[in-house]
């Protein structure tokens, strides 16, 4: 097993991923360096070498982010970037329930939205596609992509609202 200042040192090379993709989620870079400092911290704690350390570090830092969203007792506004970092089953019956109030608002806004506008949040958002892939897939522009994702974006922040209406 290597030392863990080896260890530390090979982690370096997913960090500014891990910034980047949950600065993109949280919409806050520092709160996004606090959350791959403790995942990485949380990986050279660990008695054991994981077998794929990139997949390691996302899914423990995707755990701290779902733990904190818990401590703050789930209520609080939250972006729709967060959504699929919710788990899908827990063992919180309420919690539960109110997962799957959520997810069905979320399907019927995103089924009220043309099938275009509908696919690029999918691809984009679930799928983790560029928008150059999706221009490319949908036979339209990048600037198109974008214009059905910011209509997507404002059609369920205005009917989905915040995590604490029901």
């Amino acid at each position: 097993m290597p030392s863990p200042s080896l260890r530390a040192l090979g982690l370096f090379a997913y960090y500014e991923e891990l910034v980047d993709t949950w600065t993109r989620r949280l919409r806050d870079r520092h709160q996004a360096e606090d959350l791959t400092q403790d995942a990485m911290l949380r990986m050279l704690e660990t008695s054991t070498v994981p077998q794929q350390p990139r997949a390691y570090l996302h899914q423990t830092a995707r755990n701290i982010a779902i733990d904190g969203f818990r401590q703050q007792g789930g209520r609080e506004s939250v972006t729709l970037d967060v959504l699929e970092t919710l788990p899908a089953i827990s063992g919180d019956p309420v919690a539960n329930l109110h997962a799957v109030q959520l997810a069905g608002r979320i399907e019927q806004a995103l089924a009220e939205l043309p099938l275009k506008c509908r696919q690029v949040f999918v691809w984009q958002r679930l799928d983790g596609c560029s928008q150059q892939e999706i221009a490319d897939r949908l036979d339209i522009s990048k600037n198109m992509v974008e214009k059905y994702m910011i209509r997507a974006m404002r059609h369920l922040r205005e009917r989905v609202g915040s995590l604490d209406q029901h």
